[in-house]
């Protein structure tokens, strides 16, 4: 499916965290614009540190998709431990920034099972100055997440940028 959102888990059915729902609006995604997002997942399994992502994103060129490379930390990258960055965006100790407060979603490892869910909550995306390569198009993404070798999840995306 080329256009559109979409989005699928890709793991093993034993995978403990498993992405219920996802809702992304409005699509194409704009930047700079407002970001309109709903989720829902559960997890049999505390998630803790370390937290490898691997993410691989790959963008339409005609009937082609291209890998992206890992450039400054955006593209297909491998994050090797997604706790330590967290704790660099938001200082442990700090409150989690809204609306992941309202709705007592945590941001730091480690992530306790249980279900978590987002209803509609508005985010902005700020102008940023995204790479030519980054910008315009449609897009698949997948990101695994495992700790010591053990994918937890596992996610794929799809969706179309429009930058203004």
């Amino acid at each position: 499916q080329v256009g559109g959102f979409a989005w699928e888990n890709c793991g093993d059915k034993k995978n403990p965290v498993v992405l219920q729902s996802l809702s992304v609006a409005p699509d194409p995604i704009s930047i700079p614009g407002s970001l309109r997002i709903s989720a829902a997942v559960s997890s049999s399994k505390t998630m803790a540190s370390p937290l490898k992502a691997v993410l691989v994103v790959e963008k339409a060129l005609g009937d082609l998709w291209i890998q992206l490379p890992c450039i400054d930390q955006l593209g297909s990258c491998t994050y090797n431990d997604v706790c330590t960055i967290l704790d660099n965006l938001i200082p442990p100790g700090t409150t989690c920034p809204e609306p992941l407060l309202t709705y007592g979603i945590p941001c730091h490892c480690p992530f306790k099972a249980g279900s978590y869910s987002l209803p509609a909550s508005d985010f902005d995306l700020p102008e940023v100055e995204l790479p030519t390569w980054m910008t315009n198009g449609n897009y698949r993404v997948r990101a695994a997440v495992s700790n010591g070798g053990e994918e937890l999840a596992c996610v794929k995306l799809a969706f179309s940028l429009q930058s203004q």
